[in-house]
């Protein structure tokens, strides 16, 4: 048994007694938004560690965060016999070697979405987990929203058969405002470790992977896996639209719209029609950590049923179900690998739809690079 209650006991935040001992790589905007409070709040994990390559960054959040340790490099910390689980919380550049190399040090991982740019790389990656016997969780947040996971349980339990489902992702031009004002000022240094390109200069490849997995990654939680799309993308007055067409493996069809920048607020959801019912989904910004109103109808009652989903923060929900899995064998609720390879295998289809203007059937891509 080991317990670590930390800083933020004073604050009444209830601790299980068993933590799973987690460190940070990356001290950037998403781990000071996101993931340093997870680990704090969470009632099942502890912030052991944090690992970051900018000295005065590091320094930063550790007078910040105060984790029992804080490491300038990634090997010292991986070789740590105490840490257990670690969150990439780096560029998207970083993600596949980061992860590699915790899986190979024994280590479970949660890593931000994409798992990784190159469909093979990430296939080597799941064999290296299967062989180290350890857990990998793809940051899919979005299936911790308590709305979307009411929605997801009573498709699968009342539902029956999908008739259709549409879904949509519209980035508002005023995001930012809002962001800014709802988020803490990020701590940024100038000696951060970045990848050799600029990761946003190409809208298309940046909106597709910061957006559209999430688009994806919602649609197969609600709907099932996606067996093939069709993908048309208009680039007009400065605004990029995705508009697919899917065809589920079960049957279902459907379409997708992502839509960046959308000129008005922040506009997401979903609508599902199945055999014995429908459901009908608002998501709101992620940042305000409010969970999606979703209204589920069940026609042999005529009635519709809602959550309240007062808890959501989806980042330490996250967290919490992954410290489940990895302590108590607790089956996986969130993305894992196989389901975070699914999804780069979306996007690569939806690149190469676009580019062949044709429609393409996943199961024959085997590779490729976003």
């Amino acid at each position: 048994m080991r317990c670590r209650f930390g800083l933020f006991s004073v604050y009444m935040i209830q601790k299980e007694n068993l933590l799973l001992r987690t460190g940070i790589l990356g001290c950037g905007p998403i781990a000071q938004f996101a993931h340093f409070e997870s680990c704090q709040k969470a009632r099942n994990a502890s912030l052991f560690a944090i690992c970051d390559a900018a000295p005065d960054l590091l320094a930063h959040m550790n007078t910040r965060w105060q984790p029992e340790k804080a490491y300038n490099d990634y090997d010292r910390m991986l070789a740590d016999p105490e840490l257990e689980c670690v969150i990439i919380a780096t560029s998207d550049a970083f993600h596949l070697t980061a992860a590699r190399k915790a899986v190979e040090a024994g280590k479970h991982v949660l890593v931000e979405k994409p798992a990784g740019t190159s469909l093979s790389d990430c296939y080597a990656l799941q064999e290296l987990a299967t062989r180290k016997g350890v857990v990998v969780q793809v940051g899919h947040m979005k299936r911790f929203d308590p709305g979307i996971r009411h929605a997801h349980r009573f498709l699968r339990e009342k539902g029956g058969q999908l008739l259709s489902y549409s879904g949509w992702y519209m980035d508002s031009t005023h995001r930012y405002t809002v962001t800014d004002n709802v988020q803490p000022l990020p701590v940024l240094s100038s000696r951060a470790l970045k990848p050799g390109f600029d990761e946003k200069a190409d809208k298309t490849r940046y909106y597709l992977l910061a957006h559209g997995s999430h688009l994806l990654d919602t649609a197969c939680f609600l709907a099932g896996e996606i067996g093939s799309l069709d993908t048309r993308l208009v680039h007009r007055f400065g605004a990029l639209c995705w508009s697919i067409h899917v065809d589920f493996k079960n049957g279902a069809v459907g379409h997708l719209n992502l839509t960046v920048p959308y000129r008005g607020d922040w506009n997401e959801g979903f609508m599902v029609s199945a055999q014995h019912g429908s459901v009908q989904g608002k998501t709101y910004n992620p940042w305000y950590y409010r969970g999606s109103d979703v209204s589920c109808f069940l026609d042999r009652t005529a009635t519709y049923e809602q959550v309240l989903g007062a808890d959501a923060h989806f980042y330490r929900l996250q967290l919490e179900g992954l410290a489940d899995t990895i302590l108590y064998g607790v089956p996986q609720t969130g993305t894992d690998l196989a389901g975070g390879i699914l999804n780069i295998k979306a996007m690569l289809a939806v690149q190469q739809s676009i580019r062949e203007n044709k429609r393409v059937y996943l199961d024959t891509i085997q590779q490729g690079e976003l």
